[in-house]
């Protein structure tokens, strides 16, 4: 494992979960109405671009985002970009600032959701740290040094988180390669490290092509490799995890599986598409991202109940999944919610709880996106990010404390002030 560190000197927090259900009476139009911005006296900065070339859509980001008055920068990009241009151009605009970020499958951006752009967050230096380490060659990844080094980036944060004052949130971005099936791992042992500091976060993505996602640290589009960056704050922080589904009555048994390479090989002692495709009445041939999105397998640990999502159907009716399933584990397919009204009481709650929703940083997997459009809910729901200051990515996965979890709304609410 090849680690490193990086800290801009510039230099616990709630913690909320919650299933997205509509309230009994809950007035949807009210909730959607663009809500008033918090007393902030320095605004979290967003930009966007869908600039073609790497050099303009860069100076279009970093000429809105003052980079000079900034502690650091969060960015989410297209896949379709030049990757190793689009890093020389951030570069350039960038010099001595910490800037992290990933490749996407969908941005969230200020006019709402979209495809094929650049979205960036500029954390004010006036109110925020942004301390930041990698983790490469995550096959060879070593759990004790990594939490060494994990440790090592709590207390650099926490010392430049000083200067902000005597009251500091901290919250932990985890960015991680989509395709590098090693989520489980990492989440549980970069929390355990980070204590008290919650971690959230998401996989990179690539449309839904699956075939090359990267993150951004040190200047470089990186495959194989993750971070975690601290984001301190002198204003209230609150990390969430959010799911639009709840589970229905279909039961199924996992009778064969590889955790490893998270493949499904048989349910209820059927290949496993075929029956997969049985039970959502559908055919084999049927099988897609619609599909998936609409009927997600749950499993219950801990008296919830969580998506454990499906990324492909495979010509030897196998099914791969986006995150490891053991064999004997019973899964109940899922069913979809009030989407457009549990998302409004969710900005509620999160709105309350900061005093104030100055900007939401989401972390939404790539299927509720699916599952959006199929349900032609798509502008409804890119409304409600606008009106609650959402900006983020679509993903690959969420990453919730120590869980690494499919098919929520996941992120972190950042208050106007105290």
């Amino acid at each position: 494992m090849r680690s490193r560190l990086r800290a801009n000197h510039r230099a616990e927090v709630a913690d909320a979960r919650m299933t997205v259900t509509a309230r009994p009476g809950h007035d949807i139009m009210t909730a959607m109405a663009p809500r008033p911005a918090p007393p902030c006296d320095d605004p979290v900065r967003v930009a966007w671009t869908s600039a073609d070339h790497p050099r303009d859509a860069a100076q279009q980001l970093f000429r809105t985002l003052d980079p000079q008055s900034l502690a650091g920068v969060l960015l989410f990009c297209s896949s379709r970009y030049p990757l190793v241009e689009l890093a020389a151009a951030i570069n350039a605009c960038s010099e001595g600032l910490t800037v992290i970020g990933c490749t996407s499958s969908g941005e969230i951006t200020t006019e709402g959701t979209a495809e094929g752009t650049i979205t960036a967050i500029g954390f004010p230096a006036s109110h925020f740290t942004l301390t930041a380490a990698r983790f490469d060659d995550l096959d060879a990844f070593e759990e004790g040094a990594a939490q060494g080094i994990v440790r090592e980036l709590v207390g650099s944060a926490v010392a430049a988180s000083h200067a902000l004052g005597p009251s500091v949130d901290h919250a932990a971005i985890f960015l991680v390669d989509g395709l590098s099936h090693r989520e489980e791992m990492l989440t549980v042992t970069v929390q355990d490290a980070l204590g008290k500091i919650p971690l959230i976060g998401g996989s990179s993505g690539d449309g839904l092509a699956f075939k090359e996602t990267f993150i951004f640290e040190s200047g470089q589009f990186r495959r194989d490799a993750a971070l975690v960056a601290i984001l301190s704050s002198s204003r209230p922080l609150k990390v969430f995890r959010a799911q639009h589904y709840r589970p229905g009555s279909t039961k199924m048994v996992i009778t064969g599986a590889d955790p490893v390479g998270r493949v499904v090989t048989e349910i209820n002692a059927e290949p496993a598409a075929q029956e997969y495709a049985r039970l959502t009445g559908v055919t084999v041939d049927q099988l897609g991202s619609n599909v998936f999105a609409a009927h997600p397998p749950m499993v219950r640990a801990g008296g919830e109940y969580y998506v454990r999502s499906i990324q492909s159907a495979n010509p030897d009716d196998s099914l791969t999944f986006y995150c490891a399933i053991d064999e004997g584990i019973v899964l109940t397919l899922g069913e979809a919610g009030d989407i457009v009204g549990g998302l409004s009481g969710l900005f509620d709650d999160l709105d309350r709880s900061v005093g104030g929703i100055d900007r939401i940083i989401g972390f939404d997997c790539v299927l509720n996106k699916v599952e959006i459009e199929h349900r032609q809910l798509t502008r409804k729901v890119s409304e409600l990010m606008v009106d609650n200051r959402v900006t983020g990515f679509n993903t690959y996965g969420e990453q919730y404390h120590a869980l690494h979890v499919n098919q929520t709304f996941s992120g972190l609410a950042i208050g106007g002030g105290r």
